[in-house]
């Protein structure tokens, strides 16, 4: 038997004619994310806030179409899944950037708003998305492990982390057969882990690829490839994901 012979056929792609829409998909996670769906035959739609990066993101990627606005914003979340083309497969979730900060010093104004752009921001996307989604297509959202443990000064976004699975699991009963799935991250090197981080970046690059048992520091592509797993995968609905190479077990 020759080599060409023993060779597998190739895979079909895994989304091939489906549409994902990208919250948050002009950068990051959000973008690697749409890329590789593309690359698995899905028409993406992305949006964001910055309508001149989400233009050359949508270049780059080929994209169906894009949405320039503020998730937070309620009226411009109904607006954008109001005009979008009916069904769609799958929305992933990656907007929004964590907030730390402790219990008690935290302004009530700003808990709320952060509230309102983590735990409430799933609701709203996901009471918006449920008469767009086809049967079995996913809801995508990102939470993180690191703020699992509980550390002096992170109790805001220690609560959140507790709170996000059990949000997303009642939502998979109550939007069966739609699938609600988390993924929860770890450190990923993204364009907002350096405006975080700032000069420590590359000192965390450095302790990450020492300690981690993986040998490297996990990137977008990497989450990208769990979401488009997750969308696939008709399995998988009400469960939080981890992607962080490892990281949970040796800090």
């Amino acid at each position: 038997m020759t080599a060409a012979a023993k060779a597998s056929p190739p895979r079909p792609a895994q989304l091939l004619g489906q549409t994902v829409v990208v919250i948050g998909g002009s950068g990051g996670i959000g973008f690697e994310t749409a890329r590789l769906a593309g690359v698995e035959g899905a028409g993406v739609i992305i949006t964001g806030r910055d309508s001149a990066r989400l233009d050359r993101a949508a270049n780059e990627l080929d994209a169906l179409s894009t949405a320039a606005f503020d998730v937070n914003d309620p009226a411009a979340l109904e607006r954008f899944f109001g005009g979008l083309p009916q069904p769609i497969d799958h929305v992933m979730v990656t907007a929004g950037r964590p907030h730390y900060a402790d219990l008690l010093s935290t302004d009530l104004a700003q808990a709320r708003q952060a509230l309102d752009e983590q735990l409430l921001l799933v609701l709203g996307v996901a009471r918006n998305a449920a008469e767009k989604v086809r049967p079995g297509g996913t809801l995508l959202f990102m939470t993180g492990t690191g703020a699992r443990r509980i550390r002096a000064g992170s109790g805001f976004i220690s609560t959140v982390t507790a709170g996000l699975p059990a949000l997303a699991a009642s939502l998979a009963l109550e939007l069966a057969p739609i699938r609600v799935n988390l993924i929860a991250a770890g450190f990923v090197d993204t364009p907002l882990s350096a405006s975080l981080l700032g000069g420590e970046l590359e000192t965390r690059r450095d302790q990450l690829r020492a300690t981690l048992p993986i040998g490297r520091v996990v990137g977008p592509e990497d989450v990208a490839a769990l979401a488009v797993h997750l969308m696939a995968n008709t399995a998988l609905t009400g469960a939080t994901y981890d992607v962080d190479g490892g990281e949970q077990i040796v800090e």
